[in-house]
């Protein structure tokens, strides 16, 4: 798939025409689109020096003491009209339970000023003070946040009118609505490839 990927970019082809060609080729049926055509890399500011997300990730395996993190590239990438299109139809945005630093930031740089707080919905990554996938947690504690569901929704407060928070968390509703939001009370953990947490942030709709 990697293959395919790198040769159909050296043709020509836009990173948005790849990804909906390797989408369709799989059989995947969501319509699957990246934020930007342009290149933009995530850059990691440590005590071994700047990383990469490889370099960090799988060579160093996060053992480096994270001090920052930017996105080259970002300043002059464009959203692409099919991620302008998307978001100018859509009923309902959804903010889904990713790493709020390295996965969400980037594309909210992008994408800002095209969300409404009234028909955006963000989902908390972080249950318990632990992220059920990948470093959240490490990370945001090491540039100074505090590792739980308000604090990512304090990251929202501007594009997200809803924040759903996981049942376990219930004691946090409060603290979230005070920032602003309508919050969502559930099971967030997708054991079912998210159907049932779907249905309930459409069932708050």
């Amino acid at each position: 798939m990697h293959l395919v990927r790198a040769d159909m970019l050296r043709r020509g082809r836009t990173l948005t025409e790849t990804s909906l060609v390797l989408g369709a080729r799989f059989g995947v049926k969501t319509r699957v689109i990246p934020m930007t055509d342009d290149s933009v890399r995530t850059r990691f500011t440590t005590d071994a020096g700047e990383l990469s997300f490889q370099e960090y990730f799988v060579r160093e395996r996060l053992k480096p003491r994270l001090q920052g993190i930017a996105f080259a590239g970002i300043d002059s990438a464009q959203r692409s009209p099919e991620v302008w299109a998307a978001l100018r139809e859509a009923d309902l945005v959804i903010i889904g339970p990713s790493n709020p630093l390295i996965s969400i930031a980037p594309i909210l740089r992008l994408v800002r000023d095209e969300l409404r707080p009234e028909r955006t919905i963000a989902v908390t990554p972080i249950i318990g003070g632990v992220a059920l996938k990948g470093p959240t947690v490490e990370m945001m504690r090491a540039l100074g946040h505090t590792p739980d569901s308000v604090e990512v929704a304090r990251m929202y407060r501007d594009v997200a009118g809803t924040f759903a928070i996981d049942e376990r968390d219930r004691d946090l509703t409060s603290a979230i609505e005070e920032l602003g939001y309508r919050t969502v009370v559930c099971d967030t953990v997708m054991r079912d490839g998210g159907r049932k947490l779907a249905s309930a942030l459409l069932s708050y709709v």
